[in-house]
């Protein structure tokens, strides 16, 4: 193998790699949020998983994150709870930050 195929296939398993640790940190942030956000709507227990699987449906209606938000924000306004669109954003990306941090441990 050439060194110009060994680079580019290194290249190759970087985006993969990258590409895979995204996926999984957006999981983990969603499962998060949701649980987050399930806490002040009052669900616990089944209500709360199936909460968090909705959460995690939303994200593969399109490309980046304003489908979750609209979603977490669409349904804690419908159960009457005032939270700011800052306050959602930052849990979002404190949740995500927490994932990529734990993602990178070791071992992880």
């Amino acid at each position: 193998m050439t060194t110009f195929n060994e680079r580019e296939k290194a290249f190759e398993n970087k985006f993969a790699r990258d590409g895979e640790l995204k996926f999984k940190a957006e999981s983990r942030r969603n499962k998060a949020l949701a649980e987050w956000a399930g806490g002040l709507m009052g669900y616990t227990g089944t209500a709360l998983d199936d909460y968090i699987k909705e959460v995690r449906k939303a994200d593969l209606a399109e490309a980046g994150d304003d489908d979750v938000f609209r979603k977490v924000k669409g349904d804690i306004a419908a159960k009457g709870l005032q939270v700011t669109d800052d306050d959602i954003r930052k849990v979002m990306y404190e949740a995500l930050a927490k994932a990529v941090s734990d993602l990178e441990k070791p071992g992880a």
